[in-house]
């Protein structure tokens, strides 16, 4: 962190402007350092103890869980839901396709508003309104399933309150490492909840015999969560664990501009779209597909195991993939600045063709199918953490929220809000007159091999983010601290820049490393935003 700009780093839960900062700090006495953030409390220096911290952090993580339980338990119920109110597979997909339809349309809302007001008032709120509608979808009859889908619908506005706002908390209370560690934490609830989703579903139904009660669990929990959260979770100021200036909220139009700029984001979102694509696809119609194979191979097991099945298979892939995901982020950025996005894309290269092949071998071996799939949802997991460190290390944190916002509406739009009705109008297409069920298993079989194509074009996207992924780093970090360079972009290393880049009159004021160099014997601050300046790793500041 820079000394002469920003309070130092003392530990985890303290800064303090040092003697020895200010001592050695040739530039202290510059104007814009009134402008930094002041960090302290009512009872003491510290902005909050670890422990708030981590409390904070643990409550936001079970939010996420019953999020994602409650997001998948219709997945692990859908062939008692589509029995009930007589669904076709087309119709089963539009389920989840409402959903995430409301989702990600009521997201960017949200996003505006967690940038402006009190992201815990909005967060309980939201729990509290999804928990409600999905209590409710439990006790609408057969003949009414419109107001069902409508209730489902209402459950992602709920949701979308949630998911848009916690990690710009989690990124507020943490930074560098830490917060790639608490990220990764964070996003185990979404393999881990849509693991148990499937399993809390298929289990309650089999001791109950009615699927309502499957939607009648995460209710009460969340009911729990939202008076756990006015209690304990602490909303910090925005921008406080990065050390950075305070800011003024600027328009909508201008948060979205500069998103729009930022193409590292851009394109991580793309490929983050593709990826949300096939594990909506396979999340929807993977325990179903599987059954359809049981019943091909009744011998080796029985077919009201495969959501059973399936969701232990996503829970333990999930927390294996965002474990390699995370670790290998936080060692090889080390040595490569580019390592996040190209982690990204070889991930969802080598998830390609593990879940083609686990489509086609269903057919001669489940247990061979199990593996390549469980395989193909590690590498796909890789990514969650990591996509959103990137967001929040590219984006300033006053547009974190509609960031986030930006990437569930895009992601969502054309990845799992399409894919479950795209994969079963296809299905349903491929053998329209014939109720075979082994037609029925070929047509998914068939439509299943859509998501493996898709794949291969998020990782083009990810190979592009990490093109531009040092510069959007830097101009972020530019308008956090007010100064160009930063020292530290994703290393402990430092930095080197073009002379004429940096200093377009007198080459000679540049300060001796490992000093940065201050805004005034740099470009302004609008002048570098609309620049072309790449940066580049380096041992030591140097002027070229």
């Amino acid at each position: 962190m820079p000394s002469h700009l920003n309070p130092v780093y003392t530990n985890e839960d303290e800064f303090s402007f040092g003697d020895r900062a200010i001592k050695n700090d040739p530039f202290n006495n510059m104007m814009y350092q009134k402008e930094n953030l002041t960090v302290g409390s009512l009872n003491g220096p510290k902005t909050y103890r670890s422990r708030q911290k981590y409390i904070t952090v643990a409550i936001l993580c079970f939010i996420n869980l019953i999020n994602y339980i409650d997001r998948f338990t219709i997945a692990g119920i859908l062939k008692n839901v589509q029995a009930y109110y007589s669904l076709q597979n087309a119709t089963g997909g539009l389920l989840q396709t409402s959903f995430i339809c409301s989702y990600m349309i009521m997201a960017p809302v949200f996003g505006y508003l967690g940038d402006r007001f009190s992201r815990k008032i909005i967060i309980a709120c939201g729990v509290a309104f999804w928990s409600m509608t999905t209590l409710l979808g439990s006790f609408v009859p057969s003949h009414l399933f419109g107001i069902f889908i409508f209730l489902r619908a209402l459950v992602g506005t709920g949701e979308a309150s949630y998911s848009t706002i916690a990690p710009t908390i989690i990124g507020d209370l943490f930074s560098k490492d830490q917060r790639s560690k608490m990220l990764a934490i964070f996003y185990f609830a979404i393999p881990v909840g849509s693991g148990l989703g499937y399993i809390v579903g298929d289990q309650i139904v089999n001791h109950t015999g009615e699927w309502q009660w499957a939607l009648r669990v995460t209710p009460v929990l969340g009911f729990i969560s939202v008076l756990i959260t006015f209690i304990y979770v602490k909303d910090p100021p925005r921008g406080e664990a990065d050390g950075g200036t305070t800011f003024e909220h600027s328009t909508l139009t201008a948060d979205l501009l500069d998103l729009f700029k930022t193409k590292s984001f851009v394109y991580s979102t793309l490929g983050f779209t593709s990826v949300t694509f096939a594990t909506g696809a396979l999340g929807w119609f993977g325990p179903k597909y599987m059954e359809l194979a049981f019943s091909k191979h009744a011998k080796e097991l029985l077919p009201s195991n495969a959501s059973l099945i399936f969701g232990i298979i996503t829970c333990i892939a999930g927390i294996v993939g965002v474990i390699i995901g995370s670790s290998a982020s936080q060692y090889f950025r080390r040595m490569n600045a580019r390592a996040d996005p190209l982690i990204c894309a070889y991930g969802v290269i080598i998830s390609v063709p593990l879940i083609f092949s686990g489509v086609v071998v269903v057919e001669y071996s489940i247990l061979v199918a199990w593996i390549l799939i469980f395989l193909g949802e590690v590498c796909l997991c890789v990514n969650w953490t990591i996509v959103a460190d990137m967001l929040l290390y590219v984006i300033v944190p006053t547009r974190r929220s509609i960031a986030e916002a930006v990437q569930i509406l895009v992601s969502h739009a054309f990845g799992d809000a399409a894919s479950p009705y795209i994969i079963g109008l296809v299905s349903d297409k491929i053998f329209l007159h014939s109720n075979s069920s082994y037609h029925d298993f070929l047509s998914l079989q068939y439509a299943l091999y859509i998501p493996t194509g898709v794949l291969v074009i998020g990782a083009f996207f990810f190979f592009l983010t990490a093109i531009h992924i040092e510069k959007d780093k830097a101009k972020c970090s530019f308008a956090t601290h007010g100064l160009y360079p930063p020292l530290h972009i994703f290393t402990e290393d430092s930095m080197q820049f073009p002379a004429d880049d940096i200093t377009p009159d007198d080459k000679s004021s540049l300060p001796a490393p490992p000093y940065m160099l201050p805004v005034k014997n740099a470009l302004t601050k609008n002048e570098y935003m609309g620049s072309n300046i790449d940066v580049l790793p380096s041992q030591e500041v140097t002027v070229l």
